[in-house]
């Protein structure tokens, strides 16, 4: 069974769901849809708006509540662990990515446009980081949450001030 809570952040509501131990997804408001899942209080999800109040506030917070990749093809799961490996505040590009994601499978090359589709359906948005990954021009590019939420959680990361209008 799926469970969900809602989270009010800067962004807008955020839609935490879990399989009642650990947390399996993390969406903005219109992404996932909650009609099928069940509203429960669940301590992973205390855990994660606790870990969510420090992260809006600029705090670096180590993650201490389990996650689980619920969904997800075997690649998909290696691109998004790879993701857990970017340190807070800082940024890689999608080839980059690629190239990390060649090392790790033992394969002389990877597509950036495969590891960018993987990045894309990350169920896990701001804990497993796919904001930090932009293009190889230092383009943001390529968010499903909206370049401006990404905007505003990389200069969050960086501790530069900016008014949010979502």
């Amino acid at each position: 069974m799926t469970f969900y809570s809602i989270y009010q952040s800067p962004l807008g509501n955020i839609t935490l769901t879990s399989d009642g131990i650990a947390l399996t997804g993390l969406y903005f408001e219109g992404e996932t849809d909650t009609s099928s899942i069940v509203p429960k209080a669940l301590d992973v999800f205390c855990d994660v708006k606790t870990w969510l109040d420090g992260y809006f506030v600029g705090k670096d917070l180590p993650i201490t509540f389990p996650i689980k990749f619920a969904v997800g093809t075997p690649f998909a799961i290696t691109v998004w662990e790879l993701l857990r490996e970017i340190p807070y505040g800082k940024t890689i590009s999608y080839k980059e990515l690629a190239n990390k994601v060649a090392c790790k499978m033992g394969v002389e090359r990877m597509s950036a446009q495969a590891v960018g589709n993987a990045v894309g359906k990350n169920p896990i948005s701001i804990i497993v980081p796919c904001h930090r990954v932009i293009g190889s021009n230092g383009k943001l590019v390529g968010y499903r949450g909206g370049l401006d939420k990404k905007e505003y959680l990389l200069r969050l990361e960086q501790n530069i001030q900016k008014e949010v209008t979502i």
